[in-house]
Parts: C-alpha cells; structure tokens; sequence
C-alpha cells in the first residue's frame, strides 16, 4: 500500500495556556515539553511512515503565518491551508478530504489533531499501520484509534466496544459524548475507550458516509477535489458549510466503524494542570520549569517564559504564569476560567 495522506488539524483559540498562548500562537505551536512545538513533535512521529510532502496541515487565518514559519522547511506551502472560517471539524475534515481526493481518489488517509502529546513513537507509528491494515481488509471501514482511560474524564467522549474483529481491531457499537462523572465512571467500568479525535479511513469511505449523512460537506469536498479554482471554491464556499463535528456528523451513525487501542502514551493536555507532571517538582511539592524561590509554599505551579525571578512566600495551591508582557496568578483548580477572564484583556493580549 502507497504512503498514506495525513491531514493535521491545528487551529484552536489559544484560551486554555493564555498567557503563554494567544489566538496567532495556540497550544500547538508553544514548547511545553520539549525544544519542539507540538506541531513539530507531531509531524516528527510521522517521520518514516509518510513522506512530508503527503501531510496537509488545516490551520486558521489567525495562525497561518506562524505555522508557515515554523514548518516551511519540511512542507511544502500548498500543503499548509487556511480555513477562511471557523467551522468545526467535519467542514474541516470534508476540506481535507477534498484536497486528498484532488491527489489520488483512492487513498487512505489519517486525521490527527496537532496538539497532543505522545511519547512513543514507534508504538504510534503501529498503531496507525495496524488501522491502516483494517482499512485495507476492510475499505468500507472507518477507523479510530481509541484510548484506554487513565480516570472518568468527563470531558472527554467515549467509544463502546462491541465484538473483536482480530487480536488488534474491535467493532465500535456507538460513540458517547461527554458525559456526567457519574456516567463517566460507569463508562470506565464497563470498559469504554476515550475518543480522541484520531481516524483512519479510504478517500470512498469517507465520501460515502458524507454523501449518505452530510450531503452538504460532501458536494463541498467533491467540488473541492475537481474544481479548476479550488482556492476559490475554498473562499466561496467553506464559510458556508454548518458548523458541526466530525462525531455528529459522521461517525455517531456510520456503517462500519472499526477502533484499534492505542498502545502509545496518550496526553492532551488540555490545559495549565496537566503539564504539572512534566515539570520538575521541589522538595515543597511545587511543579516549575525553572528553580523558584519558595518558603513556606506548597502545591503551586509556576511557570514562567522570561528571565525574571519567581518567589513564593506563604503561598499553596496557585497557578502562576509569567511572559514578558502578562502574568496570571490564580487558584489552581480555578484555571479552566482563564478564557472568562480574556475578554477583559487588551485586545493586543488575547
């Protein structure tokens, strides 16, 4: 089988790491964990799978430049695309669909979000062979790459399993989005995988069950692969598809949904709290990406992007962020209200 298409999906708001992020530099294209962006941690893992040139990269108009800049020495630029407007992940999958279609027709190809954080290379690069496999048994199939949940993560959608197929391939009975924690829990007992937004499936796959449930995304992304203008297809008609997800509009009632478990590490480090565990931890149980000063304070994160000093007396349990033009300090369980607090910013900060 040929090299299959990768489409990357790296947009985002750049709320959740504010004020590390901003709406042009979203999580993706921060370095967090290592002397790469996310991005680039990304297309790395690909390396040797693909060839680059095989890899679309969706982003937005906000953050297009700095994608450009970052990845213009390992794609090519037609390979790196703008949506003229924001319109979930089923437009943007119908988009890459199209683009891939333009290509060869026949392909397999793989959508994966940009900012995930994934250790494991080469169990990655198994796993996306072993839902390639099934595609190729079955080119009916869509294919997802499933989860298997570390707590009841209520902010997260899950996938029921049904039958296995062969040692690495289970039968996807529904998707369930995200649920209450008392029915998250349920779900990680009955032994439910987290979905995370990572599939597998051939050019005709796709377009099938665009035609059979989305008829409006499959005439974009069919017009799209034969357009003599497809840049203008793009700006014409894109702003004009529903705002859906991918799940909703595709995969809740597909026909033949296929899921292989990740045996790779698996973190999406959804926002400030999750990087606690990567950062270094001081004998006062504060987590920082540089020595802090610290007396008497406890169970703090810190972490700053300048040269300046941090120092911490007779303070726990705060989340503290430092850049060269903004500092946020908040309670520790209070960070999943920061984007509450961008509106309130100049807007050269949001």
């Amino acid at each position: 089988m040929s090299h299959p298409f990768v489409l990357i999906l790296a947009g985002g708001s750049g709320e959740r790491f504010w004020p590390l992020s901003r709406k042009a530099r979203p999580k993706q294209l921060l370095k967090l964990f290592s002397d790469r962006t996310l991005l680039e941690e990304t297309l790395h893992r690909l390396e040797h799978f693909t060839t680059l040139d095989r890899v679309l990269i969706l982003t937005n108009q906000e953050q297009a430049a700095a994608v450009r800049e970052l990845t213009g020495s390992l794609i090519p630029a037609e390979n790196i695309v703008a949506e003229p407007a924001k319109r979930d992940t089923a437009p943007a999958i119908a988009l890459a669909v199209g683009w891939v279609a333009r290509r060869d027709p026949s392909a397999t190809m793989i959508v994966l979000p940009a900012d995930h954080v994934i250790k494991d290379a080469a169990a990655f690069q198994r796993d996306l062979q072993a839902a390639c496999d099934a595609v190729k048994r079955d080119p009916s199939a869509l294919v997802t790459i499933g989860i298997k949940p570390t707590w009841a993560c209520p902010g997260f959608g899950y996938i029921e399993l049904g039958e296995q197929i062969d040692e690495r391939v289970r039968r996807v009975t529904r998707f369930r989005e995200k649920p209450a924690p008392e029915l998250a829990q349920q779900f990680v007992e009955e032994g439910f995988r987290w979905n995370a937004g990572m599939f597998v499936w051939s050019i005709p796959a796709i377009l099938g069950e665009l035609h059979r449930q989305a008829p409006a995304l499959a005439d974009f992304a069919t017009g799209y692969a034969h357009s003599p203008d497809p840049e203008g297809w793009l700006q014409e008609r894109f702003p004009q598809l529903p705002k859906i997800s991918i799940d909703y509009a595709v995969m809740e009632k597909a026909f033949a949904v296929l899921m292989v478990e990740a045996s790779f590490d698996w973190d999406d480090v959804g926002g400030w709290p999750a990087i606690a565990s990567y950062l270094q931890l001081d004998e006062q149980g504060n987590s920082t990406n540089r020595p802090v000063a610290a007396l008497d304070s406890s169970n703090n994160l810190i972490f700053s992007s300048c040269g300046r000093q941090v120092a911490l007396l007779g303070v726990s349990d705060l989340l503290i962020v430092q850049t060269d033009d903004a500092l946020l300090i908040c309670p520790r369980n209070r960070s999943e209200q920061i984007k509450q607090l961008i509106p309130q910013l100049a807007p050269e900060l949001h």
